[in-house]
């Protein structure tokens, strides 16, 4: 029996199909081969100590002994306890004033930035530098001889009649320290904004002026809209990073957290509980309350952003 052409033309034209398959299995195996040291670098680094820590917040773990299961034991001692709460406290008011004065001042000294000036290049990087530390050991040392008793500020303040003794050791004076140490590393969001202004357009402030607009007037109804975005992105990210405050406050309290628990921030707390007391199970089970706050405030951002963030093309 013979076959027709039309078959013979159609069997023809599908042969090519296995080997395409062939192909993107091929592809595939590649792929997974790159992605498995990434995946195995997950596991073992990150996932694999998130799932140990969940079940030590569950236990009672001293380091040494094995750990004994509690149940929530841990999680109902935190709110029995005196300096928890103060933690939670001094966490709480960093990230509330610390939080918004720095993305102030980064949003004013980019809208100074953006318009063209002599020498502008230098004044962005003088501006950017102190990010490039970061929140090193060295830098706190020079912040805690700086505001320590006899430093160079309060000498400053002496010379106007203001006798502070030192901020260090002043427990009113200890969280405007810190305060002033982050709104002082404001070079990364500051650059983030500036590049959002370098995308609005010129003649949206040209037609605004001629409209008779003030700056007051063309920072609320153009540029604040038209960089939400870039707020967003940024109050996001700075809020999470003020929650994990650790070095400096760790070198300028000498890692204890005085003066009268003024510095006692959460991170701190949390490793106080579980290297100097041993208490690994508690401290596990204060890392993922935190873990679990952030990520209620993270999702609160993004729902309210509905409201105020404004992207190009939307409708509100």
């Amino acid at each position: 029996m013979t076959q027709s052409p039309t078959l013979s033309r159609r069997s023809t034209q599908s042969a090519p199909a296995p080997r395409k398959s062939k192909r993107s299995g091929a592809d595939a195996r590649a792929g997974y081969t790159f992605l498995f040291p990434w995946l195995l670098g997950f596991i073992v680094l990150t996932l694999g100590p998130m799932v140990s820590s969940l079940y030590l917040s569950f236990t009672n773990y001293n380091l040494f002994d094995p750990p004994k299961w509690i149940g929530l034991d841990n999680y109902a001692t935190m709110f029995q306890d005196e300096r928890f709460l103060q933690s939670v406290g001094v966490t709480v008011g960093y990230v509330v004033f610390g939080t918004p004065l720095k993305l102030a001042a980064a949003l004013a000294v980019a809208m100074l930035l953006n318009s063209k000036r002599k020498g502008q290049g230098f004044y962005r990087s003088a501006f950017y530098a102190p990010s490039l530390i970061g929140a090193s050991v060295s830098i706190a040392i020079v912040w805690k001889a700086m505001f320590g008793d006899s430093g160079p500020v309060d000498q400053g303040l002496s010379f106007f009649g203001i006798n502070l003794g030192g901020w260090v050791g002043n427990p009113a004076m200890t969280m405007p320290m810190f305060i002033l140490l982050t709104v002082w590393q404001f070079g990364a969001p500051m650059v983030i904004f500036l590049a959002g202004l370098k995308q609005i357009p010129n003649e949206l402030y040209e037609a605004a002026s001629m409209d008779g607009a003030g700056p007051v007037r063309k920072f609320f109804n153009i540029t604040w809209p038209m960089l939400s975005p870039v707020v967003f992105f940024n109050l996001l990210m700075e809020t999470i990073h003020a929650f994990q405050i650790f070095s400096s406050a760790y070198i300028i309290s000498n890692g204890e957290g005085g003066p009268a628990g003024s510095t006692l921030f959460y991170t701190l707390y949390l490793y106080l509980r579980g290297f100097s007391d041993f208490r690994m199970g508690y401290a596990s089970a204060m890392a993922w309350l935190l873990l679990i706050v952030v990520g209620l405030i993270t999702l609160v951002i993004f729902r309210t952003s509905k409201s105020w963030v404004h992207y190009s093309g939307d409708s509100k």
